[in-house]
Parts: structure tokens; C-alpha cells; sequence
């Protein structure tokens, strides 16, 4: 059966988002694996319905892109341990402990299948497939939810992955003539699903890059967080206008920078704002550290205290 128009458009669309300056900036690496093993991808979210964004940021993360131990000897793309039920070829590797049981296969689409499975019949990951094929946020965080991985941070890592190398474009392919037209809806509500923002972190704490025309209002409904949080969480004032460039976090700052940062020597064009949102502090901590009234503003080769 061929594609419907419009999902062959909407799918070139997104395809487009591949090229520009952003592309020559990423991993050689991962653009290779990303190319070598999307249409794999896409045909596991087929059949099995996992968004094929998921897929590509696990394999790419888990192997990485495809130069672990795991994944050139043993195939194992998806970091998956033997388990008490599994009856397939094994091989052992140290990981969180030493000399661990790990699942090898024959080939690489022998691991994409099985991943798909292993997620498929896991009771834990049921919940995941009541979401949306779109809905990756929701993927990342429900698999690191679920005990997938055991790094705090392996949720933002999956949604950096996706959003850094545009792999959202993927779940589209998966669609139906009818899902494409939900989408087509989705996307003249929510503008930023074609080019959302990419997610860093600082001090552990997820914040993003604002662009020209963003505001609270669109941020925060990106991220299903109310505007009036993202101006607490960032010590601004409601009537503040962002400029393309502003650090926004996406959560409460902290008390004190990460440990590798004790002292900052003030530069030109610094303010304490800028000062703590490059390091994830609040900005009412960073005038107590240092002894600071309100009024105080700092001056180029003045040395702040961090932590």
C-alpha cells in the first residue's frame, strides 16, 4: 500500500530538520550508527510499538554507537543482562559487578528484536505502551522509571540524544493515515514537537537555551511546567522578557555549584544573575555565600565563592 500523501510530506518535513549547520557540528559516530540502523529501528516500532527515537538513543547510548565491548563481540546493542529466563547465547562482562551474564546474539537485528521483546513482555514496562508513539519524553522517563538503568541521569541523556540528533523524526514513520492527521493537529498546537528544545545539565539540574520568540508560557507548556515555576526556579519576575541565549532551568537551583567549582573571578558583562544561572545556584544563596547585600553588583576580578 503506499504512504498517503500527506504522511509522505510531513515525513519529508521532518527530514529536512536533518541538514544545516547543526548536523556538521555532531558525532561522526553517531551519525553513522543513527543511518546503519534507523530503518531498523523503525521496522521494530512497527511491529512492536516502541517509538523508534527510543530504540536509536538506547542502542546509541547502551553500545556506544556501537563501539562497546558488548556490541562488537556479543551484538548486544541494548546492554541487556542474561536473567533468570534466558536460554540464548551469553557472555560474561564487569558492569555493576564483575564477571556479569549478559545476552549475546548473532547478529545486530537479533538484539533490536530482542530488545523490543524484552520490553514487550516485561511487566514492568506495561505502562509505557499506553503512550503516545510520539510521546519519547515519556518513553525516556518511564524506562529509567521502571529500573531499565540504574544512572540518575539516564532519562535527560535519552531525551539530549533524541533531541540533539533529531530522532523524533523516526516516530512518524510508524503512523497511520489517521495518527498522521493527529499529528498534523498536534503540531499546530505545539509548534516546538518539529524542533523542541535541546536539554543540557548543569550542577544535575536540566535547564535549557531560550531562543528568539520563546517565553515562560511556551516553555513551560513544553514541558508540562507551570510559567510561574519556571520564573521562581530561575529568580526572575513575571514580566521579564527572555532573550534568546537565557539559561532557563527546569527545576528549583541549588544551594551551592557542583564540587569542581569553589571560586568564579568575575568577567566583564557578568551580573550574580548570569553568574547563578551558569552554575545552577540560587541566586539569594550566591549573595549569602558571599556575604553580599542585594544592591551589591559585582566587578570585573572579584572573586565569588561558589560553595
Amino acid at each position: 500500500m503506499k504512504r498517503p500523501i500527506r504522511l509522505a510530506l510531513l515525513t519529508a518535513l521532518l527530514l529536512l530538520l536533518t541538514t544545516g549547520v547543526q548536523a556538521q557540528r555532531r558525532n561522526a559516530l553517531y551519525n553513522e550508527y543513527i543511518r546503519q540502523y534507523a530503518p531498523l529501528a523503525v521496522e521494530q516500532m512497527r511491529q512492536y510499538k516502541i517509538p523508534a527515537s527510543i530504540t536509536l538513543a538506547q542502542g546509541l547510548l547502551e553500545s556506544g554507537a556501537g563501539r562497546s565491548t558488548l556490541a562488537r563481540k556479543s551484538n548486544n546493542h541494548f546492554g541487556i543482562k542474561c536473567g533468570s529466563g534466558w536460554r540464548g547465547r551469553s557472555v560474561r562482562h564487569d558492569d555493576d559487578a564483575r564477571n556479569e551474564c549478559f545476552r549475546a546474539y548473532r547478529t545486530p537485528a537479533e538484539s533490536y528484536t530482542d530488545h523490543s521483546l524484552f520490553l514487550r513482555r516485561g511487566a514492568r514496562y506495561a505502562f509505557l505502551f499506553d503512550l503516545k508513539i510520539t510521546d519519547y519524553r515519556g518513553w525516556a522517563r518511564g524506562l529509567k522509571k521502571a529500573g531499565y538503568a540504574t544512572d540518575p541521569s539516564y532519562a535527560n541523556r535519552l531525551i539530549s540524544i533524541i533531541e540533539e540528533y533529531e530522532l523524533y523524526k523516526y516516530d512518524s514513520q510508524g503512523m497511520s493515515k489517521s495518527q498522521a492527521r493527529h499529528w498534523e493537529k498536534e503540531l499546530k498546537k505545539k509548534p516546538w514537537l518539529l524542533h523542541p528544545h535541546q536539554v543540557y545539565i548543569a550542577n544535575d539540574l536540566a535547564y535549557v537555551v531560550a531562543r528568539d520568540g520563546d517565553t515562560f508560557q511556551l516553555i513551560g507548556k513544553e514541558f508540562d511546567i507551570s510559567w510561574k515555576k519556571l520564573v521562581d526556579y530561575n529568580d526572575l519576575h513575571r514580566e521579564y522578557t527572555l532573550e534568546a541565549g537565557d539559561i532557563i532551568y527546569l527545576k528549583g537551583k541549588r544551594k551551592k555549584a557542583a564540587k569542581p567549582y569553589t571560586v568564579y573571578v568575575v568577567k566583564d558583562g557578568d551580573s550574580m544573575h548570569t553568574i547563578a544561572q551558569k552554575y545552577g545556584i540560587r541566586l539569594k544563596n550566591l549573595y549569602k555565600m558571599n556575604r553580599k547585600q542585594s544592591d551589591y553588583v559585582p566587578e570585573v576580578g572579584d572573586r565569588l565563592r561558589l560553595r
